[in-house]
């Protein structure tokens, strides 16, 4: 196999190492805010700073970045622990939050008030962003920006006990109102808010905002590389400054380029909105693209660390077509998935020259790219369901599947001809009549005959209904972020087709797992579902056997 070049974050790390930068050790961590699922940008992130230490031998903790009551929640909390082990990675006894810090960051708070480096102001949001300026003009002072130490003290201290409303009163840092860099102008450090927090309850009515909180906690926890995407570059010269003022430890920070996948939304406030407008039934629908959606629809943690791997680390925002996902995952259930027949669309075909009590238990592979799968037992009668697509009355030209007079394989079993057909009342087929060629089993045919098309079937005698959802891509454009009016306007409406009673063989039925994926022959990728149940079990599609969207796309 070809040895990758490293990625520039790989090169900085190696660089350090050679230096003997903190000693040789590498640590990262993984900051996830608990105000939503994990999506697949996450993924990418989750990857890359476990990868990082897995390979340089270093460590990764997990720390949530719970700084805002107001969104947060422990459900988000328990589904993002449930989705980095999914994907394999292990923070073993490194979980920490960043509410484990806040009588640490209340007292770095103090000292940059006791230096004259913060003030509380009286401004209300909409008038700090008045006096804030432009990048090319400067702010304007607040007119409590030079309050004393012992009034700030003070206020800050009464901000702490409850005495002042929200956005009454906030804590900012004293910088530079003409930096070029808006984050450098006396950026907000503290805010009130009086709800609650699922870990502190009501302990804090005041709350660090993000930035202050981050590069402090990186410190705490003697981060060596805070590795986080592009949105957050121009963020890094308050973190270093925060570094510098504070006397900390000199955490690195490294942005790289987040992931954007085409057909897909990634924002957290539009993924909430598809969930509590019930465009989606949930956080981990299956058309979703949160880690939990991918992991109930049928994406292995394999796929998306190879999907990972695939689209490599950069300094450059670019978009990644869906397709590269969907051939992870493609490539990798080819190996592993059981292949099985199910017919969504049935039409009942009877074998006239059969007797009504004949059963023939016949032998399928259960995955041809795989010697050791081995094989399962499937039943033979006189009575199968093939796909209503397979037979035609009056076939067009280069048609090779069941029509009258013509011949074609049940996969695994034998050739049959259309003798004639029987309808319903209203002139649909209503039964298939075909005789079987007697010495023409699969693997010992000796009746000379070659047909152009191989079909697959189930037995109607022995075969179950399930449900079989058909999942696609959740909108019909490319990107729908760049369009024009409301994102959920390009919902693709038929994201989610329900088949309520396909038929599938009755190996099916004794087999299934939440979650274990075959491969259904003809029709793609499917696992099955958590609303399983006892009287009827669920598979949703995963994956089709090819890329045909682009193609089918450009004929309309």
């Amino acid at each position: 196999m070809e040895q990758k070049n490293n990625h520039f974050i790989e090169e900085i790390i190696e660089q350090d190492i050679r230096e003997g930068k903190h000693g040789g050790r590498i640590h990262t961590r993984f900051p996830p805010e608990p105000n939503g699922y994990l999506h697949i940008g996450h993924a990418k992130s989750i990857c890359l700073n476990f990868g990082l230490t897995q390979k340089y031998n270093g460590k990764t903790n997990l720390r949530f970045d719970d700084t805002n009551p107001v969104t947060e929640d422990v459900e988000f909390v328990e589904s993002i622990q449930e989705d980095i082990k999914w994907l394999g990675f292990d923070w073993e006894d490194r979980l920490y939050y960043a509410s484990d810090y806040f009588p640490q960051l209340y007292e770095f708070a103090l000292q940059l008030i006791k230096e004259g480096k913060a003030y509380v102001d009286d401004l209300n949001s909409e008038e700090v962003a008045a006096l804030k300026g432009s990048p090319t003009e400067p702010g304007k002072p607040s007119p409590y920006r030079d309050r004393t130490v012992e009034e700030n003290l003070k206020l800050f201290q009464e901000m702490k006990e409850g005495k002042y409303k929200e956005g009454e009163k906030t804590l900012r840092a004293k910088i530079d109102l003409a930096s070029p860099n808006m984050h450098m102008r006396d950026p907000i450090l503290y805010r009130i808010l009086f709800t609650p927090h699922h870990r502190t309850g009501t302990q804090w009515c005041i709350y660090p905002m993000y930035d202050f909180a981050h590069g402090q906690s990186d410190a705490i926890e003697g981060i060596t590389h805070s590795i986080c995407t592009l949105e957050f570059e121009n963020h890094r010269p308050l973190y270093d400054w925060f570094i510098h003022e504070l006397k900390l430890f000199p955490s690195r920070q490294i942005e790289f380029a987040r992931l954007n996948l085409s057909y897909t939304v990634m924002s957290k406030r539009k993924l909430l909105q598809l969930v509590k407008e019930n465009i989606v039934s949930s956080w981990d629908d299956p058309r979703m693209p949160s880690i939990a959606g991918f992991r109930r629809r049928g994406y292995t943690p394999e796929s998306i660390r190879n999907f990972a791997t695939m689209v490599g680390v950069a300094r450059r925002e670019n978009v990644i077509d869906l397709s590269l996902l969907e051939f992870a995952i493609r490539d990798d259930l080819n190996k592993k998935a059981t292949r099985v027949m199910v017919v969504l669309h049935p039409i009942l075909l009877k074998i006239i020259n059969l007797p009504e009590d004949h059963r023939e238990d016949l032998e399928i592979d259960n995955n041809p790219e795989d010697e050791t799968a081995g094989k399962h037992i499937m039943s033979f009668s006189n009575m199968c369901y093939i796909e209503s697509e397979d037979f035609m009355m009056q076939p067009p030209p280069k048609y090779h599947r069941l029509s009258p007079g013509e011949m074609v394989r049940l996969k695994g079993a034998y050739i049959v001809k259309c003798e004639s057909v029987e309808l319903n009342t209203d002139g649909s087929i209503k039964t298939i009549l075909c005789s079987y060629v007697a010495n023409s089993k699969s693997g010992n045919d000796q009746s000379g005959i070659k047909v152009k098309s191989v079909i697959h079937w189930v037995d109607a005698k022995s075969c179950s209904d399930a449900e079989v959802r058909l999942y696609d891509r959740l909108f019909r454009v490319e990107d729908p972020n760049d369009q024009q009016g409301d994102f959920k306007d390009y919902i693709n409406p038929d994201s989610l087709i329900t088949i309520p009673n396909a038929k599938i063989e009755n190996f099916l039925k004794t087999d299934t797992a939440i979650g274990k994926s075959y491969q259904f022959l003809r029709h793609g990728y499917f696992c099955m579902d958590r609303d399983s149940s006892e009287a009827k079990v669920v598979f949703n599609k995963t994956v089709g056997l090819k890329d045909s969207y682009q193609k089918s796309n450009a004929k309309n």
